[in-house]
């Protein structure tokens, strides 16, 4: 399903040099899932959160972030100054990516509980802000002319912090409610 969707997405671009350039990333998850599932079988719940994640991701990418017809239906919705499906998306990695990183420290590691909760909060904010180093590098240095489209700041200053933010209010959002479950659990 996901492979359909990624090809039609290509296909459908509005813009196909961006769609390659966004898409790098996805590229390589795709590339790293398929090496590693010999070795590490993600749980199904695990598998879910990245599908949602890369759908999120591939349908903003198939018309530029700050393009995407979604967002200009919420910007429109909620009378919004701007597009935010870019700021979805960043939250969606929090929100969606957090539990399977907690999955591989929790199996895969010999630390406490406390650390597989608190890690990928901040390996959320630490690629967060990668990433957004990334998109600079590319945008400024790599592919100036390009730049603007791939950033999609749209002339909020603050887009890469509040990209961030978001991330991490993702990651906490999962991270709280696994505890949360978990603890629950244990008491029953």
């Amino acid at each position: 399903m996901f492979g359909l969707f990624w090809t039609y997405t290509g296909f459908t671009s509005s813009d196909p040099k961006n769609w390659w350039l966004e898409n790098t990333l996805t590229f390589t998850a795709i590339i790293f899932l398929v090496a590693f599932y010999k070795h590490f079988r993600f749980s199904d719940f695990s598998y879910t959160c990245i599908f949602l994640y890369l759908m999120l991701h591939v349908y903003g990418s198939q018309h530029n972030y700050a393009l995407n017809p979604f967002g200009f239906w919420v910007q429109e919705q909620l009378d919004l100054e701007r597009n935010h499906y870019d700021r979805l998306v960043h939250f969606g990695f929090g929100f969606f990516l957090a539990y399977p990183m907690h999955e591989v420290f929790k199996r895969v590691t010999p630390m406490r509980p406390f650390f597989t909760y608190a890690l990928p909060v901040e390996l959320t904010v630490s690629m967060g802000a990668f990433y957004e180093l990334m998109e600079w590098a590319v945008a400024d240095i790599f592919f100036p002319a390009r730049g603007m489209a791939f950033l999609g700041t749209q002339g909020d200053i603050w887009d890469a912090q509040k990209d961030i933010a978001v991330a991490l209010l993702g990651a906490l959002i999962t991270m709280s409610a696994v505890g949360f479950t978990r603890r629950k659990e244990k008491r029953l």
